[in-house]
């Protein structure tokens, strides 16, 4: 046994989602009656990868005595998830020094899961460590972690019948699986768009999308309560530069111009807002500026 950094699950806060499972590069942590739960001690390596993708803050890093990580235990671990085994010379020493001040580990633990280098970045653009394993990883969805990626430069002959490029630039999208505190939020220019828009709007990528954060919704399937909650913790916890609403002109969908404005409200956030509406028929139909004195 040894005092060392661990993971430690608030099971009143934790909601299930699974966010977090996909983050742990070890399979230290899986969804057990609804709940996130730490398999056992011997995978955690107290890296702390997996804080910043709990959208309900459940998860925190505490030092505790606890038994030795085991690289063998983890590859076996790895093996029967069917995810390949870590790289080899992974850094997993993190316990505590005699008389290291606690607080001051607590923060460099929180500085690495914030998506600094040496952690497992989700931004394709920085220093990272060997990537994360590709193949699905049970436990949780690998479609809902969250990372960021270079957007590719349009191909020169995209008029002349090539490829087009994708100007997407973060992922995933949904705003029900985006975390509030999604590290590609803050400072971010984000575009908010009717899941029905981009296939209606044939230049949706070149006229809204580049250089931007993407969230889609629909307000009419969608629990509308939960998105105006997310939209208000994100527009309230990340600095955002501005918001772009693209939205279909059939009434049901005005609704997420409404949820967008309720949020703005909420938050007090007073982010320069413009709306797009957009015709069935793929036809630009309109633009202008958000009445922030009505948010």
């Amino acid at each position: 046994m040894a005092v060392r950094t661990m993971v430690h699950i608030d099971e009143d806060k934790c909601d299930g989602c699974g966010l977090c499972v996909p983050d742990c590069a070890e399979g230290a942590l899986q969804i057990v009656d609804g709940k996130a739960r730490l398999v056992s001690d011997i995978y955690c390596d107290g890296l702390g990868a997996c804080l910043g993708s709990c959208p309900q803050d459940a998860i925190k890093m505490v030092e505790r005595d606890a038994v030795e990580y085991d690289e063998q235990a983890v590859t076996e671990r790895l093996k029967e998830l069917g995810r390949d085994p870590l790289p080899h010379g992974h850094d997993h020493e993190n316990v505590v020094p005699g008389g290291q001040d606690a607080e001051a580990a607590k923060e460099k633990v929180e500085d690495l899961a914030c998506g600094c280098p040496g952690t497992l970045s989700r931004s394709f653009d920085r220093p990272a460590p060997p990537a994360a394993p590709a193949a699905p990883k049970t436990g949780g969805c690998p479609g809902s972690r969250s990372q960021s990626f270079d957007q590719h430069k349009a191909s020169p002959h995209a008029d002349q019948g090539g490829p087009v490029a994708s100007k997407l630039g973060n992922w995933p999208v949904q705003i029900m699986l985006v975390p509030p505190k999604a590290p590609y939020l803050d400072g971010a220019d984000v575009l908010i768009a009717a899941d029905c828009a981009p296939f209606a709007y044939g230049d949706f990528h070149r006229r809204f999308m580049e250089g931007k954060t993407l969230l889609v919704g629909c307000p009419k399937l969608d629990d509308t309560q939960i998105y105006v909650e997310k939209l208000t913790h994100m527009f309230k916890e990340n600095n955002i530069r501005s918001i772009s609403v693209v939205y279909m002109e059939v009434p049901c969908c005005s609704g997420l111009v409404q949820l967008v404005q309720e949020a703005l409200k909420q938050s007090k956030a007073g982010i320069p807002t413009t709306l797009y509406r957009v015709g069935i028929k793929g036809d630009f139909v309109e633009e202008r500026t958000l009445d922030q004195s009505a948010a």
